[in-house]
């Protein structure tokens, strides 16, 4: 049978390609952006036929059905980084969580750690040759879709055809669900001088920026601070990205021509990533666009293939950091908020660079300057993503200082420096104590 007759030959209803789930079944439901929501409405609607269906993903966007509190004993998350939707099912013990480096996630369904019942994606119709691209998301789902025993795939037109290792043949999808609506989109930091909550995050793009010179490759993740380095890009040149994830700001940069990939030390001319989370914007631009090469997690987050390129930048967030560098990035105290994501590889990877900056960056404070997150000692039950061994560059609003090579005097003292003033006295104080300094 010829690949599109098997491709019509599948075509189903989401109800009607669901019920192959069984109970005990583990599900993995592609993230981010991507979730097929058509699939897991279907799944949620059988609820009362299954039990202890373990459904596993990194973050999504939008409502998670599946984690109302109803579905206790029919449904259970498996959270390999924990988004939105899941923190409160994880806080009361409905949900579980993993502390992974994502780098080692695709592994754990090759080598059967957590093997995959039924894999839950989210595809652009077949070419001509019979391959769907995973859009927006190819990420660990690649080698989610390629280890599990069986894969429903949800066809959306409106889904985009992202080039590179990112695609998947009609042969190996066992169901199809035609289901075209609009993506879930993640809106971009927009700076704005005139409101006062913006002037952080921007003061602390700026600090990153000083670090970051002409041809430098750049790996940024989630949030604020990472949009606010775009912003401040505009007068570097040649820049290149080797990154997990990647937003509207990216696509601004590359249209006016800073970002080029022209100096890459390996696979020189092309943006490599493994997912976006962004509006129609990114997704219109990823679309057939030879720039862009997606990649499974298991390259991106490849320490050793981060390593290969000279001057890799990579700039991560945390919610604490103690005295002596210790970062904290997943939990504020014991309650657990995100995960390790790829914090670890990426400061690693840029570690072990010729020229590579790793950078850990967060506001001195929070609450309204009420709380300093430069601390003394991490709060009582978190836990540390990056060990002090790992940090380099530790990046405020206050200044920028490189912790490697330092002894913990030396470090103290360079922390409570770019720390906020109100916090200084008691900082120092404890480090006088403690007979850091």
């Amino acid at each position: 049978m010829r690949w599109n007759e098997k491709y019509q030959s599948r075509r189903m209803s989401a109800d009607e390609a669901v019920k192959v789930i069984k109970s005990g079944d583990r599900v993995f439901v592609q993230p981010g952006c991507a979730v097929p929501t058509a699939l897991t409405n279907a799944m949620v609607g059988r609820a009362d036929q299954l039990e202890n269906v373990e459904v596993m993903h990194i973050l999504t966007m939008g409502d998670a059905p599946y984690l109302d509190r109803k579905y206790e004993g029919t449904f259970r998350h498996r959270a390999l980084f924990i988004g939105h939707n899941a923190r409160k099912a994880v806080a009361e013990g409905r949900a579980d969580a993993m502390g992974i480096f994502l780098g080692e996630v695709p592994g754990l369904f090759i080598d059967g750690t957590l093997p995959i019942d039924v894999c839950l994606i989210h595809v652009s119709p077949p070419d001509d040759h019979g391959f769907c691209s995973f859009g927006v998301d190819v990420g660990v789902t690649k080698s989610g879709a390629d280890s599990a025993k069986y894969v429903i795939a949800q066809v959306n037109r409106l889904m985009p055809r992202a080039l590179g290792d990112s695609f998947i043949h009609v042969n190996k999808i066992d169901a199809f669900v035609p289901y075209d609506y609009a993506l879930f989109e993640m809106a971009q930091f927009v700076p704005d001088f005139n409101e006062p909550k913006n002037l952080v995050p921007l003061k602390i793009g700026e600090n990153i920026v000083e670090l970051i010179n002409d041809g430098d490759t750049l790996q940024m993740g989630i949030g604020t601070i990472p949009d606010a380095v775009l912003y401040h890009l505009r007068e570097k040149r040649d820049l290149g990205v080797h990154t997990e994830m990647f937003s509207d700001g990216v696509v601004d940069l590359v249209e006016e021509g800073i970002i080029t990939n022209d100096k890459k030390t390996i696979n020189r001319g092309k943006m490599v990533a493994g997912f976006v989370l962004g509006t129609r914007k990114t997704f219109d631009f990823i679309d057939n666009n030879p720039i862009v090469e997606f990649r499974p997690t298991e390259y991106v987050n490849d320490i050793s293939v981060i390593a290969q390129h000279d001057n890799m930048v990579a700039i991560n967030s945390a919610i604490e950091v103690d005295i002596t560098g210790q970062v904290c990035a997943d939990s504020i105290g014991p309650n657990l908020y995100s995960g390790f994501g790829g914090q670890v590889d990426f400061i690693r990877g840029a570690a072990r660079s010729k020229g590579g900056k790793p950078i850990i960056a967060l506001p001195s404070t929070a609450k309204d300057d009420t709380i300093s997150r430069i601390v003394p000692q991490l709060k009582p039950g978190a836990g540390v993503v990056t060990t002090r061994a790992d940090v380099h560059w530790v990046v405020t609003e206050h200044g920028a200082v490189n912790l490697h090579g330092k002894s913990y005097r030396e470090r103290a003292k360079a922390l409570i420096g770019i720390s906020h003033p109100n916090f200084r006295d008691e900082l120092e104080a404890y480090a006088k104590e403690q007979k850091l300094i």
